[in-house]
């Protein structure tokens, strides 16, 4: 036996669409670990049995980096299993504790938000930059950033209105 949360998320076709951004931001996290899996496995073997490194893996592992790290933190946020401090909430009367979550929920939209637009205007300002060892755009290194500050911020408004069940109602499962 196991317990599991329970899920929560808006009715209809708000729930189904937020519910399919998380799907489609674990996918490209995943897409982005595979990716930089492979970019430094060739890294080691061009370098050491070719003697011969490639320029490219570098700056494509960062990028693949950081789009798992920030695709990652975004479902984290959705579910609610982020880095935060959780003691002072524990010990609280549940209705600061409902208050101190709320703190944490704005703080996190206020981040994701702050991610989402620096990260636009970086991208923005480096476009026209080529990567170094590609012909990729300099700029593309900080799509990730606007893009899971976004989804952070999304879910984050989402959890200020439909928070996750609380560990007293854990579904037990076989």
């Amino acid at each position: 036996m196991h317990a599991t949360q329970a899920t929560a998320a808006p009715a209809g076709l708000a729930g189904m669409t937020l519910t399919g951004l998380s799907h489609a931001a674990t996918v490209l996290a995943a897409i982005g670990m595979v990716g930089m899996s492979l970019a430094e496995g060739w890294q080691v073997f061009a370098r050491y049995v070719l003697n011969d490194s490639p320029g490219w893996t570098e700056p494509l592992t960062l990028l693949f980096m950081t789009t798992t790290a920030l695709m990652g933190a975004a479902v984290a946020v959705r579910r609610e299993m982020h880095f935060r401090f959780i003691a002072l909430a524990q010990v609280a009367p549940p209705r600061v504790q409902a208050a101190l979550n709320a703190f944490a929920r704005l703080v996190v939209l206020a981040i994701g938000a702050a991610l989402a637009v620096w990260g636009w205007d970086l991208m923005a300002d480096n476009w026209s930059i080529a990567m170094p060892g590609t012909e990729l755009p300099e700029g593309l290194n900080y799509l990730p950033l606007s893009l899971g500050g976004a989804l952070i911020a999304l879910f984050a408004a989402e959890r200020l209105v439909v928070p996750l069940p609380t560990p007293d109602h854990m579904i037990v499962e076989d």
